[in-house]
């Protein structure tokens, strides 16, 4: 089983930053890409950005230049650092990993979520 445990959500005025950690635990040795989703109220959950193991990085169009995903290997740990944040960034912001699995697809383990609140 792979845990996952968010951090570092609050609340920024627009234009300022926040960094968001999420920590994997457990069996982690088949984790495969590990990223942050965002659902604002009203919307549905939506990719903002992903990681994989050769470092490739994946962004939603609304927040490149803004945003940056980076991982460090050694402690388990994805980051998300915003910069520039807008109101729209506004939403509950969710770590996800991919765990692989040898005879079986890849499940995907979610975290509890995160508040990002941007104000005007």
């Amino acid at each position: 089983q792979v845990q996952v445990l968010e951090s570092g959500g609050g609340l920024v005025q627009a234009g300022g930053s926040l960094r968001l950690s999420c920590a994997a635990s457990g069996s982690i040795n088949n984790i495969n890409a590990m990223g942050w989703y965002r659902q604002a109220l009203g919307n549905q959950r939506e990719l903002v950005a992903e990681i994989s193991p050769d470092t490739s990085t994946t962004y939603a169009d609304s927040v490149k230049g803004r945003f940056t995903i980076s991982g460090d290997n050694a402690k388990n740990t994805v980051y998300l650092q915003m910069n520039s944040l807008k109101p729209e960034d506004t939403a509950v912001y969710y770590c996800r990993i991919v765990v692989l699995r040898t005879t079986r697809p890849p499940y995907y383990v979610w975290g509890q979520g995160t508040q990002v609140t941007v104000s005007s």
